[in-house]
């Protein structure tokens, strides 16, 4: 006699809003939903104008897409909390995968009673090209990403994207990692970086922040050690020298960009 067959019943969605902010994602953003998809009714990717078919296949998949101009990173998330249905809500990027164990440990401290804290940090953890899967001593970040919106939202802030709570929130740390595939390539992530900058610069002025101009001394050869050793880019060896130069340039052009923008200003 043959075995019956059953179909696997999807686990229950939680009382959770998952929301992703996206532009020409195309190609990383199947991946993105489908790793969170099972642990929400409540799917938002706010779109600002991709060209590629984005928001088709976002739709596809199960997501609520919206469009909203660009304000910037902290107003973009703010906007997307502000469509959110539930009062949890989890942030990942469109270049972020959730690991299964890190949906596991979600569901985890959904289990019971509910989640005990305010919001929990994530460990992100990048995936360069050519790797599979986070190098074990590569270097990570933890963020809160899994917050009560009655507690904590993101800052207002056009170039950074933190959540900022109310009060002394009780904070907790999930297990698990969010695979941050940041890199498409390193002219890709040069062309990111040079956008990245104008936005950096715009908002040092924004803010009358004034940078130290003789910094562009140093500014190149101290972050490519702060991402070659700081961020253990070494651990990859020959092309660890390309991303920490990158990652140096970047930094370096922020501040040439600050300063001419000075610059200009005493003309007028």
């Amino acid at each position: 006699m043959s075995t019956p067959k059953f179909n696997a019943v999807p686990p229950s969605p939680l009382l959770l809003s998952v929301f992703i902010i996206t532009f020409n994602e195309a190609d990383r953003i199947g991946p993105t939903i489908e790793a969170v998809r099972d642990l929400t009714d409540d799917l938002i990717v706010v779109d600002s104008g991709s060209t590629d078919g984005t928001q088709e296949i976002a739709a596809r998949l199960g997501a609520r897409v919206i469009h909203n101009n660009w304000p910037g990173y902290g107003p973009q998330k703010r906007f997307a909390e502000d469509q959110c249905r539930h009062n949890w809500i989890l942030n990942v990027d469109a270049d972020e995968v959730v690991s299964p164990r890190l949906a596991a440990s979600i569901r985890a401290a959904f289990a019971g009673s509910g989640p005990v804290a305010d919001g929990y940090e994530t460990t992100i953890a990048e995936i360069f090209p050519g790797e599979r899967e986070p190098h074990p001593w590569g270097h990570t970040l933890s963020p809160v990403r899994l917050y009560r919106l009655d507690r904590g939202r993101y800052a207002e802030l056009t170039v950074h994207d933190r959540v900022h709570f109310t009060g002394t929130p009780r904070i907790e740390r999930l297990k698990g990692k969010i695979h941050h595939f940041s890199v498409r390539s390193l002219g890709d992530e040069i062309a990111k970086l040079n956008s990245y900058t104008e936005q950096q610069a715009e908002d040092l002025d924004s803010r009358g922040k004034t940078l130290n101009s003789w910094r562009i001394l140093t500014e190149f050869p101290l972050n490519f050690l702060k991402a070659y050793i700081g961020r253990r880019h070494f651990v990859r060896g020959l092309y660890g020298i390309a991303t920490a130069t990158n990652y140096a340039y970047f930094r370096f052009l922020r501040l040439a960009k600050h300063m001419e923008r000075r610059r200009i200003r005493k003309l007028h």
